[in-house]
């Protein structure tokens, strides 16, 4: 069999922050069935916990810890534990962020601020505590989780558009330095209207309804999960740079 078909998830770590539920928990069953050894990082215990015992069950290998990504010590303690249990980690999926809508008239500056120390800070703690194992090693996989927000800005998406924007940034310059100086895949991922439960989270009246109007039509996180398959799954001497995927019925 040539190398082009070859598993090249077999036996992988892979982190994946914000992994107890939406694209987080799909991307750990679908790593996990490819026989990626999968640690699981999120603040909700009860759903880590859940997540890990079925995809044991299901013949995988899953281990999670609690993590605010946030802090940054969490975060480094996050790569230790992985380290611990499996060995060096393989794949970063950097996945926990928060979508909270509000028009800018209405400066909501506590859910900006949220966004950002988990949009932005938490992405940053994540590649920060990955990094020097990976240059150390020359090789490794950051996937990025943006959105088509970071392509394009939306009604009432302002602030949050701005931290994917900021996301497609720094792995434009993660791929330019650390893949071409250290041989590090780096990939970004940017997903449409994916039905999560995001819009439930949004406090914001206005917001609110934009979110659930937005919200119908969306796709399962599934969906997302099959490209994030899709980008690890690579020979070490390929880099899969951006992927978009969307609802066909909605217009991003």
């Amino acid at each position: 069999m040539s190398d082009s078909h070859d598993n090249h998830l077999q036996g992988r770590v892979s982190v994946i922050t914000g992994a107890s539920s939406g694209i987080g928990a799909a991307t750990a069953r679908a790593l996990a069935a490819r026989g990626a050894r999968v640690v699981l990082a999120a603040r909700n215990a009860d759903k880590l916990n859940t997540l890990v015992t079925e995809i044991r069950e299901a013949g995988g290998t899953a281990t999670a810890r609690i993590t605010d990504v946030t802090r940054l010590d969490d975060v480094e303690g996050l790569m230790e534990f992985a380290a611990g249990e499996y060995g060096p980690v393989d794949h970063l999926v950097n996945n926990a962020g928060l979508m909270l809508f509000s028009k800018w008239s209405d400066r909501a500056v506590d859910d900006w601020d949220k966004m950002i120390d988990t949009n932005l800070r938490g992405y940053l703690h994540a590649i920060s505590a990955v990094l020097p194992g990976m240059i150390a090693r020359q090789s490794g996989h950051i996937l990025n989780l943006s959105s088509v927000a970071g392509i394009r800005v939306g009604d009432a998406s302002g602030v949050y558009s701005g931290t994917k924007f900021f996301i497609c940034g720094i792995t434009d310059s993660l791929r330019q330095e650390v893949g071409v100086t250290h041989g590090i895949q780096v990939s970004m991922i940017s997903p449409g209207v994916i039905d999560t439960g995001w819009a439930d989270k949004v406090s914001n009246a206005e917001g609110k309804q934009i979110a659930q109007d937005l919200n119908e039509g969306a796709i399962p996180p599934d969906r997302v999960a099959d490209a994030v398959v899709y980008a690890l799954d690579q020979p070490s001497d390929v880099t899969v740079n951006d992927i978009v995927i969307h609802p066909t019925r909605q217009d991003w």
